[in-house]
């Protein structure tokens, strides 16, 4: 009797999976992990929300050109906008003229087709320096900082211009294409873009020359409200999100 008890316990043992077939991990699907996207913390705990988007170029001269956009999002914010200032700063090395980049840089046509944040830096000269960094700064109060915004107003499908001896800058917005900061370098010395459109973020710089310095910096600061808000509160404050839709976010 003990014999066939034994007997059916082994049987069943060897028809039941191992332990690493069990624990075997499943990959999940890409629009899986899509669904998963932005569910972490409900709109009511957001108390502000802002962007601070900067762009510069210096020459081997010491000349800067570039901007700084941001925007910020609250509670009394009526309507998001982006506020632009403009970076022109004189050259502080010799006066003697800046060689005209010889270099050579092919292909990327794909970086235009990204998603989520590229970096990117391309050079073909020597002594140059480029830095692109994204920076999510998350701090808790229950009320929104005090910001003045400064600059002039980016209203959208408008572009701002400004340029100077490093060379020429344009800062664009558009409602399908959400806003870009583009230099483009003198006597060929290279290029920068970076933008921010529909989820992704874009910094892109391709060098020519030599002894340029370039920086790409976007800074996202989100405010969390330290209690738990009401029910009734969370639909004002998810209006408010819902204003970046128009910009192209």
């Amino acid at each position: 009797m003990k014999t066939s008890i034994w007997l059916a316990v082994v049987c069943l043992a060897a028809s039941l999976p191992t332990q690493a077939q069990t624990l075997k991990p499943i990959e999940l699907k890409d629009q899986e992990l899509a669904n998963l996207r932005g569910r972490f913390v409900m709109p009511g705990r957001i108390v502000s929300f802002g962007i601070v988007m900067s762009s510069t170029w210096q020459n081997a001269n010491g000349e800067v050109i570039g901007a700084k956009s941001s925007m910020q999002i609250q509670q009394t914010t009526i309507k998001p906008q982006f506020y632009v200032s403009m970076i022109d700063e004189k050259g502080t090395g010799s006066a003697h003229a800046q060689n005209t980049g010889t270099g050579s840089v092919s292909g990327g046509n794909g970086l235009n087709s990204t998603e989520g944040v590229t970096q990117v830096v391309r050079a073909a000269g020597d002594n140059n320096t480029a830095y692109n960094n994204v920076d999510i700064n998350v701090t808790k109060a229950n009320q929104a900082p005090v910001i003045q915004q400064e600059g002039q107003a980016l209203a959208a499908g408008s572009t701002l211009v400004g340029a100077n001896g490093a060379g020429s800058l344009s800062v664009s917005s558009s409602g399908a294409g959400g806003v870009q900061l583009n230099i483009v370098a003198n006597n060929n010395q290279g290029s920068t873009v970076q933008r921010l459109a529909q989820g992704g973020l874009m910094q892109n710089t391709t060098l020519l020359g030599a002894g340029n310095r370039v920086s790409n910096l976007t800074s996202l600061n989100v405010v969390l409200r330290e209690n738990v808000p009401t029910a009734g509160s969370l639909n004002g404050n998810l209006d408010q999100l819902k204003g970046l839709r128009t910009l192209g976010f």
